[in-house]
């Protein structure tokens, strides 16, 4: 075990953390607003996430790389054990029960930040040629991604399931796969849509993509653009936030909260949010871009391309120009499990950052990148 070196702070990624800050004060701001006991609850989450990310910030990754599969195998048995021992909810099978304390854990939260260690413990120990993964690892990695997926989809929670997809592909996309790859997939996907619409999605889901594509929007839906439409250049005061303080805007503290910005913020404040997740994506990206290290570049292009996803399907659900979906804005939502996914995966990432060059050295001058 290493003894902590101040030095270390200088490699220390502090824009991201920058970024971060003013999602998470503007967020309990409104929640308090709206609901003060949640508010309450979210400072909680806030404190035990600032916690857990000294904790996995000090821990030596790179040196317990050899730990990543077995997290990502005792993961797929907790989705495996929803199968069996599951605890459902509205008519899906998400949960496992904790004996003797009264709780419940949702197995595919741990799995986003885990696959995406496991993809950038892949992908180091076998990175990419020039032109691309072939076939071969292409199917190899590909095995990683998508055996969460059908364990997540068939609960079902498609939503989740579908984000794994999009970030490990996504992740495979960035560090190179041969374009003929991607092209018979592309053809594949086109030509399977209307059969997997027919005969793999349940009503519900029907009913959702049926309820986007039609004129009117759903109820939700019309209240968000209602207050999205009122919150004007400027927004509202509080008490004139009428359709969050009559409670008409629904879920205004996690899946619809952009609705509620805009209603007391404005066209200024929504431009700010969007503004700050943008150089946030955009700062992840040139780290990756830039550097070497498979760790590194995997683990930033991956929560990018995670901020991406959620922001962008939680704000066009908002608009109406996405089936309504449990996705929440990221590290603004109202929640812990979400929250805390983000701040661990920002964890790791600054420990690979920051003790990069001090774990790329053992005692005796060697190297031990993983």
């Amino acid at each position: 075990m290493w003894r902590f070196d101040k030095s270390i702070l200088a490699q220390f990624d502090f824009l991201s953390i920058l970024l971060i800050i003013p999602l998470v004060i503007t967020s309990n701001w409104l929640i308090s607003e709206a609901v003060p006991a949640l508010a309450q609850k979210q400072l909680a989450y806030i404190g035990v996430a600032a916690l857990v990310f000294l904790g996995v910030f000090l821990l030596p990754i790179r040196r317990m790389s050899w730990l990543i599969p077995l997290v990502y195998w005792i993961t797929i048995l907790l989705l495996l054990g929803v199968e069996f021992f599951g605890h459902a909810r509205l008519g899906a099978q998400r949960w496992i029960d904790i004996p003797f304390i009264n709780a419940t854990i949702q197995p595919s939260e741990f799995v986003k930040p885990t696959l995406i260690l496991m993809l950038a413990y892949l992908i180091s120990r076998s990175p990419p040629p020039k032109s691309g993964y072939r076939i071969k690892d292409f199917l190899r990695i590909s095995f990683f991604i998508l055996l969460p997926f059908i364990l997540i989809a068939k609960e079902p929670d498609l939503g989740t399931a579908l984000v794994l997809l999009l970030i490990g592909y996504g992740i495979l996309f960035f560090v190179g796969v041969y374009w003929k790859i991607w092209a018979t997939i592309f053809t594949v996907i086109l030509i399977l849509s209307p059969l997997a619409y027919k005969f793999m999605l349940h009503d519900y889901q029907k009913v959702r993509i049926t309820d986007f594509l039609s004129e009117k929007p759903s109820y939700h839906v019309q209240q968000s653009l209602i207050a999205i439409g009122s919150g004007g250049f400027t927004g509202k005061d509080k008490d004139d936030a009428t359709q969050t303080q009559m409670k008409f805007l629904p879920i205004a503290t996690s899946d619809f909260i952009f609705a509620f910005l805009v209603e007391r913020t404005g066209f200024l404040g929504a431009l700010a949010v969007i503004l700050i997740y943008v150089m946030l994506i955009l700062h992840l990206l040139s780290v990756s871009v830039f550097n070497k290290d498979y760790y590194i570049k995997v683990v930033t292009v991956g929560i990018s391309f995670m901020i991406f996803i959620y922001m962008g399907v939680n704000i066009a659900m908002t608009i109406g120009f996405a089936p309504v979906v449990g996705v929440p804005l990221p590290m603004f939502s109202y929640g812990g499990s979400s929250f805390l996914n983000f701040i661990i995966l920002f964890a790791i990432m600054q420990n690979l950052i920051s003790f990069r060059y001090k774990d790329m050295y053992d005692g005796r001058g060697t190297k031990s990148f993983v």
